[in-house]
């Protein structure tokens, strides 16, 4: 975040990652104080910790417009000269570069294309690509190195560097060498767990304010990372203590479910409205368009509220810093240090048993209302398994991958089926507000009978499909 003054874009600047090497940059006027919905963006990273300066950095700008044959302008090309200096109760001597931006005109979109053309060019005009992702952060990073060597005794020109401290002899060539060669630890079991957790924490961050500003598809992806952290906590329980990550889970489970009533209807929606269309004109008799939009955003309102509130609570921020906390100092168990292969595999084997017992109900349980209810318990299980199996791709590889393939295409038919039965509640809610105010419930009983029969289309397709995954060579695989 950045407070600028001078230029035509002076103002408040918040970038946002949106990918590996860009950012989406989000405006707001100036003023003293942080605008709040800025904050708010930023309230994952910073928790209870106040917004300070961090560094000053005064830029000096040449701009260029870079222009087509018929001159239109595609980009704008920047050179900067850049004077920084951190901020705090030791501010730092002042460094300075150059630096060259370049920035797609507006309407361009993200056109990789001419951005590689462009860097070509600079390439063959001697210059690289930046080292660090943004100003600031080169202005951390080459201001702490003024720092040290300031306290070294290098401290600019003009001053005498300071005799070096007494201490260990350097390592010698040959040390480093046996250093070098020396066997490392083996891949242990807490590695991969680790490594994870670690990915599902950070996406829950990195996610945040994609939710908050209402990014498609974000609440679906951090309800994601929620359900991952349960699953590993719960499938790798001999390799991290429960008595810490069980209380996690419950958290994690509340934030699911705030979570998940702004995703559900998301995507009850788009199901509905897909049926919708797929009937020809003459079947859709009355409002139905109208009746199923406005029943949809009057959903939206209140579901919105319930995830900006939980994303605003103390008590998930706490989370955040719980997570934070285990992995610093991770409650590890007596499985944790052993090699990774054979305690991951286990795992996934033994919530494999789980989902075949589940299966097993499902599968034996008669159509109806008890079956649908076995079908979603056996859709739960097979997501921990896949859960479970990716997190042991970097012990097991190909075939974890293709284990959690095979659960994917397990997973997809079960919640297709819980799809339907949801559906199936809504389209009768649906039909009822439409009898009662004297429109047509013809519509909503037909696609209500559709979602019947759709639903009886993937029970009956789940014994073949059941049949192949649970092949025994399949789990012998694992184990190879």
């Amino acid at each position: 975040m950045r407070h600028r003054t001078g230029g035509d874009d002076e103002g408040w600047h918040l970038k946002l990652p949106v990918g590996p090497d860009t950012r989406e940059e989000l405006r707001a006027p100036l003023g003293d104080e942080v605008p709040a919905e800025m904050a708010a963006l930023l309230r994952s990273r910073v928790r209870h910790d106040p917004l300070r300066p961090l560094a000053h950095l005064r830029t000096e700008r040449d701009r260029k417009d870079l222009v087509d044959a018929d001159g239109t302008v595609l980009a704008e090309v920047s050179v900067d000269r850049v004077t920084a200096r951190r901020l705090g109760p030791e501010e730092s001597r002042p460094v300075r570069w150059t630096e060259v931006e370049v920035e797609l005109a507006e309407g361009r979109g993200h056109d990789q294309r001419l951005l590689d053309a462009v860097e070509v060019r600079l390439r063959d005009g001697g210059l690289h690509r930046a080292d660090t992702p943004s100003k600031l952060a080169k202005a951390l990073a080459e201001t702490e190195k003024a720092a040290v060597a300031v306290e070294s005794g290098a401290g600019g020109p003009g001053k005498p560097a300071k005799p070096a401290k007494p201490g260990k002899p350097a390592k010698t060539a040959r040390q480093v060498a046996r250093a070098a060669s020396e066997p490392r630890r083996p891949l242990g079991a807490d590695d991969v767990v680790l490594d994870y957790i670690r990915r599902q924490v950070d996406a829950l961050v990195r996610l945040d304010p994609a939710v908050r500003r209402d990014v498609p598809d974000a609440v679906h992806r951090m309800r994601v990372a929620t359900r991952r952290l349960r699953s590993a906590f719960r499938s790798y329980r001999k390799v991290l203590d429960r008595s810490v990550t069980d209380p996690i889970g419950d958290e994690l489970k509340w934030l699911a479910g705030e979570l998940g009533v702004e995703r559900d209807r998301e995507v009850l929606t788009e199901r509905l409205e897909g049926r919708l269309a797929e009937l020809p004109e003459e079947l859709r008799r009355g409002p139905v368009r109208e009746r199923l939009h406005h029943w949809s955003h009057g959903r939206r309102d209140g579901a919105r509220a319930t995830v900006l509130g939980a994303l605003d609570s103390e008590r998930y921020l706490t989370l955040l810093d719980t997570l934070d906390a285990l992995v610093a100092d991770p409650p590890l168990r007596r499985d944790a240090a052993k090699p990774a292969a054979p305690v991951v595999a286990k795992a996934v084997l033994r919530d494999y048993e789980r989902l075949a017992g589940r299966m097993a109900t499902a599968l034996e349980t008669p159509p109806g209302p008890d079956r649908d209810i076995a079908i979603h318990q056996a859709r739960k299980a097979a997501k921990r398994v896949r859960y479970a199996a990716e997190t042991a791709r970097p012990a097991l590889g190909k075939s974890a991958k293709r284990f959690a393939r095979r659960m994917q295409d397990v997973q997809d038919v079960l919640g297709d089926h819980q799809d339907s039965v949801v559906a199936r509640e809504a389209l009768r809610q649906l039909a009822t507000q439409a009898h009662v105010a004297g429109e047509s419930d013809f519509t909503f009983g037909l696609l209500y009978g559709r979602e019947e029969e759709r639903a009886a289309a993937r029970e009956r397709e789940l014994p073949d499909l059941w049949a192949e995954v649970s092949r025994e060579k399949h789990r012998a695989d694992l184990e190879a």
